[in-house]
């Protein structure tokens, strides 16, 4: 392994860790309430393994085939893998056979065909809702008002386990802007949330406004340009 390399990613991973408990201790939250979701899609395999000696385990892939590449290749590590790209049709036994957690599930259509292809034996695959906020066109994700009637599709599933929701807001570039949307699926969640199904995880949060999400309750921050830098220029799906 590159030295240089490790030592750069290592020293990255240490400052988000700080920058993640900082923002727990300013918005009253336990120390090491908010997961670390390193995305390392378009990431080599060494990046991956750099983190992972770091200390880092759960890492977000977008891309099914460019992920299950790297998943052979890293196959003696332990890592907790999560997608968090859109789901297509083709891809879900892909996603149900080697991925722990999907993030993006906005489709009722992807939850049945992911609980059949989902192996026996396996673990629910955990699943967060995508919730799009904004009514943006180009972005994935239910609106506020599906996203119970998807939750109720999901809790009759056996192959998966719906663990919270996720969202992607429009970039911000003021913590008061940043933080409204990540306040907006936290109140969702309050609404939706059951004793039995508390929907505990939020996914929220990357590089840019990870402390706005924080304040507002994320569980798990999914960030890459902090921890790897940079994508590399060639990189593409």
């Amino acid at each position: 392994m590159d030295t240089e390399l490790a030592n750069r990613i290592a020293d990255n991973l240490a400052r988000v860790r700080e920058r993640i408990a900082a923002a727990e201790a300013r918005y009253g939250r336990p120390p090491g309430s908010v997961a670390l979701l390193a995305v390392s899609k378009v990431q080599g395999t060494e990046r991956i393994s750099a983190a992972h000696a770091a200390g880092q385990t759960a890492f977000g892939e977008s891309y099914v085939q460019e992920a299950l590449d790297k998943q052979a290749v890293l196959a003696d590590l332990p890592l907790v893998w999560h997608f968090v790209g859109r789901v297509q049709t083709n891809k879900t036994r892909d996603i149900a056979a080697h991925f722990d957690w999907l993030h993006s599930l906005c489709d009722s259509k992807h939850a049945r065909r992911l609980a059949a292809q989902r192996p026996a034996g396996a673990p629910p695959l955990q699943v967060c809702v995508q919730v799009n906020l904004s009514g943006e066109a180009s972005k994935a994700g239910v609106p506020p008002e599906e996203a119970a009637a998807l939750i109720d599709a999901c809790r009759a599933l056996s192959g998966i386990a719906v663990a919270g929701l996720m969202t992607l807001p429009a970039p911000a570039d003021d913590l008061a802007t940043q933080r409204r949307p990540f306040a907006a699926l936290r109140a969702l969640r309050d609404r939706l949330a059951t004793p039995d199904l508390p929907l505990s995880t939020l996914s929220m949060g990357m590089t840019a406004d990870l402390e706005a999400a924080i304040a507002e309750g994320a569980t798990m921050v999914r960030v890459g340009t902090a921890v790897f830098g940079p994508r590399p220029p060639a990189a593409g799906a």
